[in-house]
């Protein structure tokens, strides 16, 4: 299991309730699931909308399960935004 990160911002932050808080995971499917279990209300409908940075990377349209996170890595939870 790797530790590491998991930051929320905007709307995925007001739902959680939290910036931040750690991962202990082995993938990014795992680390979403914990943050599912931890926050189970608003965040969860959230999180189906949001894309997420590994690492500084984009995940895109890859499988979260085959997403591997490293030791002290950051994901980024990044809800759509709207702007002008």
């Amino acid at each position: 299991m790797a530790k590491g990160t998991v930051r929320y911002w905007a709307a995925a932050k007001a739902a959680a309730g939290v910036a931040e808080e750690p991962y202990d995971a082995v993938t990014l499917a795992e680390a979403l699931a914990t943050a599912r279990e931890r926050h189970p209300g608003e965040l969860v409908g959230v999180l189906r909308r949001c894309s997420f940075l590994v690492d500084g990377d984009p995940v895109g349209t890859r499988a979260h399960e085959t997403v591997r996170l490293a030791e002290g890595g950051t994901v980024e939870v990044l809800p759509p935004f709207a702007g002008g």
